[in-house]
């Protein structure tokens, strides 16, 4: 990559089109641009929940998550070229399985919220789902690889449960939804 970014403003996107990583443009409005940029917000709303205090593992994963994100972005970037994997999807729910292991079963649908940093993450999971409507949305459109569709998924689970586990780190629990409550 090297002085590839040596120069930002370069004028190019004036017209209303974006170069992507094989050389082509497209319209900024393309599915295409709009996958890569919900990636991108998910990828930057992750680094505000990393501002957050939270477990020293957990924040090395979700910076391990964070480069899968720009591996994502890569991939879409490239049309026919594969950058996120099979292992990679794997990994999520290795971590699935290990941060639901010593949580509560839940009964009730729950609210986003508790803590800050849980509510982040709901936010984080919330943009995660956005991206994944978009790339499912690119995927009818033109040939896309299945394992950044299958990602998303898994990762939008994964923020819902460090969502619980982050309540129980700062000393609460799940926001419940209740159904009877007084309207």
């Amino acid at each position: 990559m090297g002085n590839r970014l040596s120069k930002i403003a370069t004028r190019t996107g004036d017209a209303g089109t974006t170069g992507l990583g094989d050389g082509s443009r497209i319209d900024k409005d393309a599915l295409r641009v709009h996958a890569m940029g919900d990636v991108d917000e998910l990828n930057s709303q992750i680094g505000v929940l990393l501002c957050e205090d939270i477990p020293d593992q957990m924040k090395h994963e979700l910076i391990s998550i964070q480069h899968d994100l720009f591996d994502m972005g890569g991939e879409l970037c490239i049309p026919g070229y594969t950058m996120v994997t099979d292992t990679q999807v794997a990994r999520l729910d290795d971590l699935l399985a290990f941060y639901n292991a010593d949580l509560p079963p839940l009964r009730d649908f729950i609210l986003p919220g508790g803590s800050r940093a849980a509510a982040i993450a709901h936010v984080c999971r919330t943009v995660c789902r956005r991206a994944e409507r978009m790339i499912v949305s690119v995927g009818k459109s033109e040939p896309i690889n299945d394992a950044p569709r299958q990602y998303m998924n898994r990762l939008s689970d994964l923020l819902f449960v460090l969502s619980r586990v982050l309540n129980r780190y700062a000393g609460g629990t799940d926001v419940v939804w209740e159904k009877e409550r007084e309207r």
